[in-house]
């Protein structure tokens, strides 16, 4: 599959974490960056070494996603080619313990701010006659997640839209505008410096703490080369993959899940938070 043709990009949550990361690696590769973020001057002071392009942007927002697009679409000749999907809020612990608000916001932010930007982009994707949209999902939108339902609730359902989109892209005759899905495991950015005590965050410590640096790497490849799901590290996607298979191991293997997560939570505990992004 041949690399899509370079537009502007534009990357939602960008003002710390992964979101910093990916706008600083696609600045690096050569893409002109519009940063989103709910929060304005976050965003901008991030935005600042990279060219000052910003913008508040609450994703669960239709109108202000086409906005955006359009402003994007408008900056560079070759109109808006790339859509980074990575605004998204945690909470841990049984979802009987979350309150509706709670349970809402995660699942507005999460699926239907991701689903009201990717169908910003594709407006004027369709359009041109290309574009991407890189939806970050998460492991968690492959394999339910003890301690994380509701997260990865929110997570599962970005998946089957993005693929069912895909799909609905292909059949309509779309065969320049990509959807993709980056699934990594557990990132050590802001997400999780809090939650070393958490007994709720311990799936998000089962498998390889990533740094956003190296998250934000694969996008980069990603962004260049489309593809329906990606995971990171690989080997865990294929593990999840079969403990989604096999849904009755899976919740069978629960304790020990949350043992090993308990240890992971130790190790960086014990590394004391000195890498924190």
């Amino acid at each position: 599959m041949t690399s899509p043709v370079r537009g502007t990009a534009v990357v939602t949550g960008a003002a710390g974490g992964l979101g910093r990361a990916l706008t600083a690696a696609l600045h690096a590769d050569g893409w002109p960056v519009l940063l989103t973020d709910l929060d304005a001057d976050a965003v901008a002071a991030v935005a600042a070494p990279l060219g000052g392009w910003s913008r508040a942007l609450d994703v669960r927002d239709e109108a202000a996603c086409a906005a955006v697009a359009a402003e994007a679409a408008g900056r560079s000749p070759d109109g808006l080619g790339l859509w980074v999907n990575n605004a998204g809020i945690l909470a841990t612990g049984p979802a009987w313990e979350q309150d509706e608000r709670t349970r809402r916001r995660i699942i507005e932010v999460n699926a239907l701010g991701a689903m009201a930007g990717t169908l910003a982009a594709l407006a004027v994707m369709r359009a041109q006659g290309r574009g991407h949209v890189l939806n970050v999902v998460s492991l968690a939108g492959l394999v339910a997640a003890p301690g994380e339902t509701v997260y990865a609730a929110s997570k599962h359902a970005l998946l089957a839209f993005s693929l069912g989109t895909l799909a609905d892209l292909r059949a309509a005759g779309h065969r320049d505008v990509h959807v993709s899905c980056l699934c990594p495991d557990g990132i050590w950015t802001p997400m999780l410096h809090d939650r070393l005590d958490d007994p709720g965050a311990v799936a998000s410590f089962t498998g390889t703490l990533l740094t956003p640096e190296r998250v934000a790497a694969r996008a980069v490849r990603l962004a260049r080369r489309p593809r329906p799901v990606v995971t990171l590290p690989r080997w865990r996607g294929a593990q999840v993959r079969l403990l989604d298979a096999l849904p009755g191991l899976a919740v069978g293997l629960t304790p020990l899940i949350r043992a090993t997560g308990r240890a992971g939570q130790r190790r960086q505990r014990r590394r004391g938070g000195s890498d924190r992004a």
